[in-house]
Order: structure tokens, then sequence, then C-alpha cells
């Protein structure tokens, strides 16, 4: 999975070179947005529970 490149500037160092991408802590998979000069994290929000894994399950319909 690839960063995701975000405008905006880092508010710790004010870099402009902020991305996002999957992170995987204790607290299960979030989307954080991190600046890639002082790694300060702007942001995490909550993901799916196995995170960039996609389940070919999951798009199954039972009749």
């Amino acid at each position: 999975m690839s960063r995701e490149s975000v405008d905006g500037a880092c508010p710790r160092c004010g870099a402009h070179e902020l991305r996002r991408y999957p992170v995987l802590s204790e607290g299960g998979w979030f989307r954080a947005v991190k600046c890639q000069q002082c790694l300060y994290s702007v942001s995490r929000d909550r993901w799916d529970l196995l995170g960039p894994v996609q389940l070919t399950s999951s798009g199954l319909t039972f009749d």
C-alpha cells in the first residue's frame, strides 16, 4: 500500500511533507497522517478490523 500525499503543513515543524498510510498499533488498524520530516502524527482515524485486508467472502450474499 502506497503513501498518499496530503495537502498542508506539519503543525510541529512546518514541513509540507504530509502522507496518509495505514498503521497497525496495539489499538488496531488506523489511517494515519504523519509528517515525513519529524514523524509527528497529525491525525489517526480508526480503520477496518483487518485494515487493508479484504476478505473475498465479504462480497458474498446468501439467499
